[in-house]
């Protein structure tokens, strides 16, 4: 009886009151220290940074304590500057903490050169569509007698006779010679032009 007695009377209550006011308390101050070291309350919003130099960059975000890394280079982009940035994560506009880090992609400073492949003696047909799914554009089309119609005799750049294997920028326009199909080919060649001189003609 004296331990239903105890846990009845005035003294234990008022125990038990002030250790319930002593658990809230310690609740209260621990979720105002979690929300003060985790920076619950702060939310930056982040620059849009496109098109931005890095010198740039670095001078926004440290203005905003905030970090940045380098992830990667994408392809080029004609409609952003060099080296500018081109992605970002997280994007313009949304709310991150103080010291978060903005991972940004960047455009390198120009396009990638690209191997010529072998399509000697191969049909325009074939050798347009390669070349432009490897990012060429086709210019001018020439033709020189042979007995082959529409099959690749040279590929050209800016006059310059390209060989498989050799390297070309990305977008650069190639200049197709093409045998005419005339059933003859000549052989010798005028270095001062793209055409064929005749030294020597073989009918077929």
């Amino acid at each position: 009886m004296g331990f239903f007695k105890f846990i009845f009377s005035k003294t234990f209550l008022i125990q038990l009151i002030m250790a319930a006011i002593l658990v809230i308390a310690i609740a209260f101050l621990a979720l105002r220290w979690l929300d003060y070291s985790t920076n619950q309350d702060q939310r930056i919003a982040v620059p849009d940074l496109a098109k931005q130099s890095l010198d740039e960059v670095e001078d926004k975000l440290a203005a905003q304590n905030l970090r940045f890394e380098i992830m990667d280079s994408a392809n080029f982009n004609p409609d952003f500057p060099r080296y500018s940035v081109i992605e970002q994560v997280p994007e313009a506009g949304q709310f991150v903490k103080e010291n978060r880090k903005i991972y940004l992609t960047l455009n390198p400073s120009g396009y990638r050169k690209v191997m010529i492949p072998d399509l000697i003696r191969k049909t325009r047909r074939q050798a347009e569509p390669t070349l432009r799914s490897l990012g060429f554009e086709i210019g001018d089309v020439s033709y020189k007698p042979d007995i082959a119609e529409d099959a690749v005799l040279e590929l050209r750049h800016k006059g310059k006779k390209l060989e498989p294997g050799d390297e070309l920028m990305k977008t650069s326009t190639i200049d197709l010679v093409l045998g005419d199909g005339s059933g003859r080919y000549r052989i010798g060649e005028d270095r001062q032009d793209s055409t064929t001189t005749a030294e020597e003609e073989i009918e077929f």
